[in-house]
């Protein structure tokens, strides 16, 4: 049995941004810190950011303790202390995303296309030191579609296994057109689709609080999810896997619930009959949490749809570093099936991001 982490986490460092291109150079974040001592507007590990493109960004202050992680490994300075952090903790694969682009970066397509290629060399660069144990979601700059399609390429040449993808971004949603030629080049490449909790709006720094609302990180994936199925997108592309990450997985039956009214109320032609096969239909795979209640979920999503995530590097809602260990306990002791702990661990991630 495979043990598969489906949502870690890296911190940028400066090295990220050692693969810019030269005509790129000027675009360079660099870091600025603010003393904050006695600045309650300045929470603990918020005082510093990512400065580029006349904006500050936030760069978090990590707590080892609180994270149980160190600044070698979160930023992959150290890859045999992460493999060795894994293992302490019984993961066999983790499954990498971003940090600064979980919020979009720039209105400006240059400046994207600058740091998101900077970050996929990066990673490409690090995780090939990891013995196929840290695989990593590439990033797309899909202001540029263009650029997309050649860096899904190179993702794909260098070990990606799947393109970060946020709820609503370059202004559109998750289902509109402007996206299908992302979708039919991740269908060809055999690259998983992953809707990360993000905000597509270039105004949300991360510096200030009020935008860690659930409206600029959680909520997109609900609308995305809803547009994929009322679209039939899964149905144009017959091999391409969808994940959504990092939001939970209680809002499922809400969507189906939505649906169901959608297909009733106002006779939607293309709303889908919501049951419980519906996920496993469409290759839709959500990541879940501890927290939850996990027996009703299933009864929606089915048990071969859902996979688990430590968050490591992170210490928010979503962190858990000891998720493996906490499903396999509710397998042993009945909550859910042992079946079912099996799948949710590693099997279904597997099979999400094509790890066999």
């Amino acid at each position: 049995m495979v043990v598969v982490d489906a949502d870690a986490h890296v911190d940028e460092t400066d090295a990220t941004w050692d693969f810019l291109d030269k005509e790129f150079e000027h675009f360079r974040p660099v870091t600025m810190a603010q003393v904050s001592e006695g600045n309650a507007n300045l929470p603990a590990g918020y005082n510093r950011s990512w400065f580029f493109d006349g904006t500050f960004r936030l760069r978090r202050v990590r707590d080892d303790e609180r994270t149980s992680t160190t600044v070698e490994t979160r930023e992959l300075i150290d890859i045999e202390a992460r493999l060795r952090d894994m293992d302490a903790l019984g993961i066999d694969i983790q499954v990498c995303y971003p940090t600064l682009f979980l919020r979009q970066i720039s209105a400006r397509p240059a400046v994207e296309v600058a740091l998101k290629k900077s970050y996929n060399r990066w990673m490409a660069s690090r995780c090939a030191l990891s013995h196929s144990r840290l695989r990593w979601v590439a990033l797309m700059p899909t202001l540029s579609m263009g650029e997309c399609i050649k860096e899904m390429e190179f993702a794909k040449e260098h070990g990606a296994v799947g393109i970060f993808k946020k709820g609503i971004e370059a202004g559109h949603t998750a289902a509109h057109p402007y996206f299908n030629p992302l979708y039919d080049a991740a269908n060809q490449l055999d690259l998983t689709i992953c809707i990360h909790t993000a905000s597509g709006d270039p105004n949300v720094t991360g510096i200030d609080q009020n935008t860690f609302s659930p409206w600029f990180t959680t909520y997109p994936i609900l609308d995305a999810c809803v547009g994929l199925i009322e679209q039939r997108i899964p149905e144009k592309y017959p091999n391409l896997r969808f994940g959504f990450i990092e939001a939970m997985a209680s809002w499922v039956p809400f969507v189906m619930s939505e649906l169901a009214a959608r297909r009733k109320g106002i006779g939607r032609i293309n709303a889908r009959e919501a049951n419980a096969d519906l996920f496993k239909q469409y290759r839709f795979y959500t990541a879940c949490q501890t927290v939850e209640d996990l027996p009703y979920i299933i009864k929606y999503t089915g048990e071969d749809q859902l996979v688990i995530g430590t968050d490591y590097t992170h210490a928010d809602q979503s962190a858990d570093i000891e998720a493996m260990a906490e499903i396999n306990r509710m397998g042993n002791e009945g909550f859910i099936t042992q079946e079912q702990a099996t799948k949710i661990t590693g099997d279904n991630a597997v099979r999400l991001y094509n790890l066999g």
